[in-house]
């Protein structure tokens, strides 16, 4: 575990992962199905106040002669009020105007649900728009990581003893963990921090859908999900991270994990999953990793709901959660492999 010091004065912590965080990402190979999506969080009028979303996310196949094919593609533009977190703009490319109900609609618990409603087919159409809607919420909420940089006043003070509404809520929230302590003894939630990342797309601009580049207090929340076929079974490599640039333009991993799951193509059932981390905020969190092997015998169809469900507790993760569930289009991504 490394411990720095902060502009504010709080001290920060993370766990240190056996190989640290990812410095490239694997080349798009002949056979391969590749999901790219973005979420960059950017506060243009300063830390206190809005958050501007630019959401971006593809599907690409990599075919025989290694051109690659784009199969969806979508843009998310919104914007959100700080502190409550009400969506007072949001919008796609291609256009949805159904997404105007969305408008009011606070993104933290309950979004999902409103997404669900404004677009009864969404889920099942397994699209790129779909799942840069599924992950607003939580990209939104991260996205307040970025306001450690202000000075110590401005941060809310927790009432004592509010911690103990949150207890076992997941494994970086356990009783008498680094969060529940830090809240108790100061008032405030500790504030975590990262080691250094390079950006990942490396020297190959095809790895990823394109991106702008991210400016101090931007946080950016990257997924990438690859699928081929390996034999007779089927691969799932799923990579996600959140980053955060630094006033200096130094960007840093606040959660990275990595999925690896293989699958049974004729019962399209998963018949192997672990995940591995790259970097998380306190030292509890990589006791989550084991629950990604409860996918194992499932199917990918339904996994929303049944993360959501059943993935609870101090066993669990909400950011690996989120990875997890994001497994439900494995299956529509196999059926676009090349025949």
């Amino acid at each position: 575990m490394s411990t720095s010091a902060q502009p504010n004065g709080r001290a920060m912590t993370g766990p240190a992962s056996p190989t640290g965080p990812a410095l490239s990402t694997p080349p798009p190979r002949p056979g391969l199905v590749r999901r790219t999506t973005t979420h960059d969080s950017l506060r243009p009028s300063g830390l206190s106040g809005p958050v501007t979303l630019d959401a971006r996310g593809r599907d690409v196949r990599v075919e025989a002669d290694g051109a690659l094919t784009v199969l969806d593609a979508a843009r998310l533009d919104a914007e959100i009020a700080f502190p409550r977190r009400e969506v007072t703009r949001i919008g796609t490319d291609p256009d949805e105007p159904r997404l105007a109900a969305l408008v009011g609609v606070r993104a933290a618990s309950g979004f999902r649900q409103a997404v669900y409603a404004a677009l009864p087919g969404g889920r099942a159409s397994h699209s790129v728009r779909f799942q840069l809607l599924d992950d607003l919420p939580t990209a939104v909420l991260v996205s307040g990581y970025a306001t450690q940089w202000v000075a110590p006043g401005p941060f809310p003070q927790w009432r004592q003893g509010t911690a103990s509404q949150y207890p076992d809520l997941c494994a970086g929230w356990v009783t008498d963990g680094t969060i529940i302590r830090g809240i108790e003894a100061t008032g405030r939630v500790p504030a975590p921090f990262g080691p250094p990342v390079p950006p990942i797309e490396g020297d190959d601009p095809d790895g990823w859908h394109e991106v702008a580049p991210l400016p101090a207090h931007g946080m950016r929340r990257r997924r990438r999900l690859d699928v081929w076929r390996a034999g007779a079974e089927a691969r799932v490599e799923c990579f996600f991270r959140d980053s955060h640039v630094d006033p200096d333009g130094v960007e840093t991993a606040v959660h990275e994990y990595t999925v690896h799951a293989t699958l049974d193509p004729a019962t399209t059932t998963f018949t192997a999953c672990t995940a591995e981390f790259g970097a998380l905020p306190w030292p509890e969190c990589p006791l989550a990793l084991a629950s990604a092997g409860r996918l194992v015998g499932q199917r990918p169809d339904g996994l929303r709901r049944e993360v959501r469900d059943t993935f609870t507790g101090v066993t669990t993760c909400t950011h690996l959660n989120d990875t997890l569930r994001s497994l439900e289009d494995v299956g529509a991504l196999l059926a676009r492999l090349p025949g």
